[in-house]
């Protein structure tokens, strides 16, 4: 009997065990995994945060906003986002006073087509909390003037339509690895001049976080991860404009198991959003 009871224990102990399944895991820069709480901690001590997302990424937009909200508990902060087109910055601090509602805000905003399952609840939040929010990224006909003509496009623009972009001339770094990467992962299809359409996106994001950026305040930025992985994109131009600040950045990643982070993934950024690769996406 009491060789019967171990067996049962053991074999409950077991299913227990089997039952377990996490969506997601949490790593620092070096691939040790770290709790949720210990990565706020270190969040909430920065100037300036960059949440690399995988767009259609179900967990990253889910702890975009969790972190967001537990982060506006403990400091002020500031949100801006690669999902908005810097010349879209009216209507959408009107929506947020509530000077026009949701349907003036679609037409006259070009939202992102996920924009009500993924980003709807951040620009909410901000709503109720009464946040800033930045739209930090180049209208996106600038940058298929430059995917087609180089940076010489730019020359064309007014005075005021140069408003909507970072100062030019534009500096461009074509030896950075993330940018190097472009032209391999696209093959035939990259040119040098749609790297320079991706460094334009990234040079205007950071002009317009550190134009918003408050003292005291922490300013929360959520972009795809290529615009900041591996201590690159946004974050180079950051640092070109301005190394005083204290930078931190967050990746997303999707693996078959989250147990432990692939090589490759170690080093994307402070913290890497580990997700299981079976997890439902948005679109």
């Amino acid at each position: 009997m009491k060789n019967l009871l171990l067996l049962i224990a053991v074999l409950i102990s077991v299913m227990a065990g089997a039952q377990d399944k996490f969506a997601y895991r949490i790593f620092d820069k070096n691939g040790v995994q770290v709790d949720y709480t210990s990565m706020l901690k270190n969040l909430a001590e920065a100037d300036i945060v960059l949440f690399g997302e995988l767009h259609n990424n179900a967990i990253a937009h889910w702890l975009e906003y969790e972190v967001s909200n537990d982060l506006s508990e403990r400091r002020k902060v500031i949100l801006g986002a690669e999902m908005f087109e810097a010349d879209n910055q009216e209507p959408l601090d009107r929506y947020l006073k509530g000077e026009i509602d949701q349907e003036a805000f679609d037409t006259l905003a070009r939202l992102w087509s996920n924009y009500s399952t993924d980003y709807a609840p951040l620009v909410e939040l901000a709503k109720k909390k009464e946040l800033d929010f930045v739209a930090t990224n180049i209208p996106r006909s600038y940058a298929g003037k430059v995917h087609k003509g180089g940076f010489e496009a730019l020359d064309s623009l007014s005075k005021d339509e140069k408003k909507w972009i970072a100062p030019l001339p534009i500096t461009l770094d074509p030896e950075l690895p993330t940018y190097k990467e472009i032209l391999v992962m696209l093959g035939d299809h990259a040119t040098p001049e749609l790297v320079k359409a991706q460094a334009l996106k990234d040079a205007t994001m950071a002009h317009f976080i550190l134009a918003n950026y408050k003292k005291k305040h922490l300013f929360i930025h959520y972009n795809g991860r290529y615009h900041s992985d591996h201590y690159e994109g946004i974050l180079w131009y950051l640092k070109l404009q301005d190394q005083g600040k204290n930078y931190l950045t967050i990746t997303t990643v999707e693996q078959a198991d989250i147990d432990s982070l692939l090589e490759e993934n170690i080093g994307r950024a402070d913290f890497i959003i580990c997700v299981d690769e079976n997890m439902t996406t948005t679109y």
